[in-house]
């Protein structure tokens, strides 16, 4: 009898002995399970520009930049995060220029109304620089990297004071919408004036409305307690956006209108190589003054030799093509990018190499209109081809491009752009 109760204590103690065993195994992995969404999470977060603290997350974005124009620009930025409200939101950042000497800022804030559909109604009041010519499409997805490219060799800015309203919508899991109506002062830091029925403008007002939409067809997507997330990205993808100009509206002085659209197609291939073709078109009609048109994407400074123009290149831009060359009212340009698979030469070290070539073609109308700047335009096809081996040092590569056809210019160096590059993922 003494032994069966032995036995059945050493049985009870055993099972207890497991069972908290057990618990404490299951403990470890509920931890390990949360320390890894933590760590996942985090990881997103810097891979998106941020630095995430409790109630707020850091844009890193704002941290330091250069460019010809402000020199050094540093300061910094932020949004508020699900911490501090899942119903609110604001956003800002303060700037410097060390070389224009001026502060820069943004004062902004939303609110969610539809939780489903992820519709955001932000406003914000803008005091900054943007670049003549550029072009940007409302529903892009934020794109972060430790510096931009292009931004470092642009000197051609205007300045904005723009009070904004938007609408930030998704349709379905495959389109996505964002409207804008704005309220912008332009004041050029360059020579120019913008003559319009025997008016010279040096500084305008513009009220603007935008609607951007997003579609991308091919993506697959997951709904997880109402949030929509992306699980594979699909191509081909096509952004559509249309501007319009309003004059005598809250003090607009022009009207014009803008149709930009873009789409990109990918093929990836078993052996990891990839190639991709990016098609851009953008026209303008109205009295668009030059700070509203477009400049094809240039990333080449002009100097003598092919050793002072030595700089960074672009993700997307032309990098034979000089700042400030071309500006157009309507225009296309087409990329196309193959990637071969990564060298595998050690554990560490994987170069790639990238075979690019890039077109651009547009016209301008009323090109007496704009004076101060002196431009062409892209009447004929602009040709350049090169390639890229990237990953050979801590992200960094080098970069050769050539330019050819309408516009290859009389002396043989003019043509080439030797460069580095830097790509890094998170």
């Amino acid at each position: 009898m003494l032994k069966r109760l032995l036995v059945i204590f050493l049985l009870s103690l055993a099972a207890f002995s497991y069972a908290q065993q057990r618990d404490l195994q299951e403990k470890d992995s509920i931890k390990a399970a949360q320390d890894s969404i933590k760590k996942t999470e985090f990881l997103k977060n810097i891979g998106n520009g941020y630095l995430p603290f409790n109630y707020f997350n850091l844009d890193l974005r704002y941290l330091i930049k250069f460019n010809q124009y402000e020199g050094l620009r540093t300061g910094l930025g932020g949004i508020t995060n699900d911490r501090f409200s899942e119903h609110y939101r604001l956003d800002g950042y303060l700037v410097y220029g060390f070389k224009d000497n001026r502060l820069k800022y943004k004062i902004g804030g939303g609110f969610r109304a539809h939780k489903a559909t992820n519709t955001w109604v932000n406003v914000a009041y803008t005091d900054d620089l943007q670049e003549t010519g550029s072009s940007k499409f409302l529903t892009d997805k934020r794109f972060f990297t430790f510096f931009e490219p292009r931004l470092l060799n642009i000197d051609l800015f205007h300045r904005h004071i723009t009070k904004s309203i938007a609408l930030q919508h998704t349709v379905s899991n495959h389109l996505l919408s964002e409207t804008q109506f704005a309220i912008s002062k332009i004041n050029p830091t360059y020579n120019y004036t913008y003559l319009l029925d025997n008016r010279s403008y040096n500084t305008f007002d513009l009220s603007t409305a935008k609607i951007s939409l997003q579609w991308s067809p091919f993506s697959q997507f997951s709904v997880n307690e109402d949030y929509v997330k992306v699980i594979k990205n699909g191509y081909p993808k096509f952004t559509l956006q249309l501007t319009q100009g309003f004059k005598s509206i809250f003090g607009g002085d022009f009207t014009f209108s803008k149709l930009d659209f873009r789409t990109i197609q990918e093929f990836k291939y078993k052996n990891d190589a990839t190639t991709r073709i990016t098609l851009v078109a953008g026209i303008a009609g109205g009295d668009a003054p030059l700070t509203h048109l477009y400049h094809a994407y240039p990333n080449n400074i002009t100097k003598e030799t092919i050793l002072q123009r030595f700089s960074v290149a672009g993700l997307n831009s032309f990098e034979t093509m000089y700042f400030n060359e071309f500006f157009s009212d309507k225009f296309s340009t087409l990329q196309i990018k193959h990637a071969f698979a990564p060298f595998k030469i050690a554990e560490r070290f994987k170069p790639q190499l990238v075979l690019i070539s890039r077109y651009a073609v547009g016209d301008m109308n009323s090109r007496d209109r704009h004076q101060g700047v002196d431009f062409g335009t892209l009447k004929h096809v602009y040709s350049e081809s090169g390639f890229e081996i990237n990953k050979l040092l801590f992200g960094f590569g080098l970069s050769f491009a050539y330019r050819y056809g309408g516009y290859h210019l009389p002396n043989f160096e003019d043509n080439i752009a030797f460069k580095f590059t830097f790509n890094i993922s998170l």
